[in-house]
């Protein structure tokens, strides 16, 4: 597993890398040593944020926790990250090897997969845009995100407003 470690208004001790090491190698059993893991830690006054990003051939899970310390943020983010890992077995195990999940299936209490409705579906006008414009118009329209053609790339892409206050962008990577 290839653990990157950084930190935001803080610099990670040893002991802190060791631990989330060890924490992580329970993900590691899930999908096997070709899986990327980035771990975020970020030093507020009052409290401590861990954030995870696990990737494996494309699949993405995240978590993220807020904790007086950084050590019981990142026990809990690892519980979530298993949590989901868990929930979405039986999707998984079609694309991985089978056998991974067999070790944690005598503890596993999650419920089956749920099927997926689709409720509604949107046709939206997508027009060349800065993603400055992008915002404003999200935020004048209200929603949590927007699409929009950006004028830079010419991809469709898609701002987001963060659970921080702050605002994400999402572009498409072409292989």
């Amino acid at each position: 597993m290839k653990i990157t470690i950084t930190g935001r208004k803080c610099s990670p001790r040893d002991s802190f890398k060791e631990h989330a090491e060890k924490k992580l190698a329970k993900i590691e059993r899930f999908f096997g040593a070709d899986v990327e893991a980035k771990v975020t830690v970020t030093v507020e006054k009052s409290s401590q944020n861990v954030e995870i990003t696990v990737n494996n051939n494309g699949m993405v899970f995240r978590a993220q926790e807020r904790a007086e310390n950084m050590n019981e943020a990142l026990d809990r983010c690892v519980d979530t990250l298993i949590r989901q890992i868990r929930k979405n077995k039986t999707r998984l195990e079609k694309k991985l090897r089978s056998g991974n999940f067999e070790a944690f299936a005598e503890d596993s209490n999650v419920s089956e997969e749920v099927e997926y409705e689709l409720v509604r579906t949107k046709k939206v006008v997508v027009k060349p845009e800065s993603v400055e414009e992008a915002i404003l118009q999200m935020n004048l329209v209200g929603h949590q995100f927007y699409m929009f053609l950006d004028e830079e790339t010419g991809l469709i892409s898609v701002v987001y407003r963060r659970n921080d206050e702050g605002y994400g962008l999402i572009t498409p990577e072409v292989e």
